[in-house]
């Protein structure tokens, strides 16, 4: 998709309304990131939407968003916390999106955002500032994953690999060359992210860390941010691919299987689909 916009998709910190034990635990994002999200929406003053959606917890996932761009100076801030569709065809909602320079989904659960904002007059709206309008839509764990046009609704960690591990479904469809997922060093999410690009062969896989993040600018080429690191798989050119024919539960085998390992300042072309890293000195600087 052609755009005017900004997508900023973070690796997130970890998973809300899935793992009970961690329920007061809430969703963290490093100033830098952060900061960032402020900068690319204009500044201080620019009016930040939070949406906690994904969250199983939106009332404190929201407050906590409230508190960390509070820090950062910013006092436009309103949070819409939207647990049903028909909240997502109100008019009073809509035209808080229309005056809105960013919006920010949370992390949890990314089907929920789909089943409730997925196809309604505010996805529509969302679309359509981020086409024509220099407009911000950043996102966190779920709220990063959305962002594709093919979403990873699920899998396991420990059954990667295995045909069937994947679960994929309709994404925002904000970016539709990538399909993304995040928490994926540290939760082991390789094979998943595998299957995924097995399936669907024309798109690049994005495996974000934990405090990691992409600035996608107008569709065409992203800027890597964050203290971690962004693992991408490149299918283009695979040799051999049997996922098409093999049973569920069956082991998987991708032969060439490009890969690339980005960090802070490096920086991937889209259209081109070519990786262009920060100089070895300037890691010295």
């Amino acid at each position: 998709m052609k755009a005017k916009g900004i997508l900023i998709p973070i690796g997130g910190n970890e998973d809300k309304g899935i793992e009970t034990a961690d329920h007061h635990k809430l969703e963290y994002i490093e100033e830098g990131i952060l900061a960032r999200v402020v900068k690319e929406s204009g500044g201080n003053n620019a009016s930040i939407i939070i949406i906690p959606t994904a969250s199983s917890y939106p009332v404190e996932v929201g407050e906590n968003y409230m508190n960390a761009f509070g820090k950062l100076g910013c006092d436009n801030l309103h949070v819409l916390d939207i647990r049903e569709r028909e909240q997502s065809e109100s008019d009073e909602n809509l035209e808080i999106i229309k005056n809105a320079d960013c919006v920010m989904f949370s992390g949890g659960n990314q089907s929920k955002i789909t089943k409730v904002i997925g196809g309604t007059k505010m996805h529509k709206l969302l679309r359509k500032k981020y086409k024509k309008q220099k407009f911000v839509i950043a996102g966190t764990s779920a709220g990063a994953m959305c962002m594709a046009e093919e979403m990873i609704a699920g899998g396991s960690s420990t059954e990667a690999f295995f045909k069937g591990t994947v679960k994929m479904t309709d994404g925002m469809g904000f970016v539709p060359n990538l399909v993304i997922d995040s928490h994926f060093i540290r939760r082991g999410r390789f094979g998943r992210l595998a299957e995924a690009v097995a399936k669907y062969p024309k798109l690049i896989g994005v495996g974000l860390a934990e405090d990691t993040a992409l600035v996608i600018k107008e569709g065409k080429t992203f800027e890597v941010i964050g203290s971690g690191m962004v693992i991408l798989f490149d299918p283009r050119k695979l040799k051999h691919n049997n996922e098409e024919i093999l049973e569920e539960g069956t082991p998987m085998s991708l032969v060439n299987l490009k890969t690339h390992v980005l960090a802070n300042g490096d920086r991937f072309n889209l259209k081109e689909k070519k990786v262009k890293v920060l100089p070895l000195e300037a890691s010295f600087v």
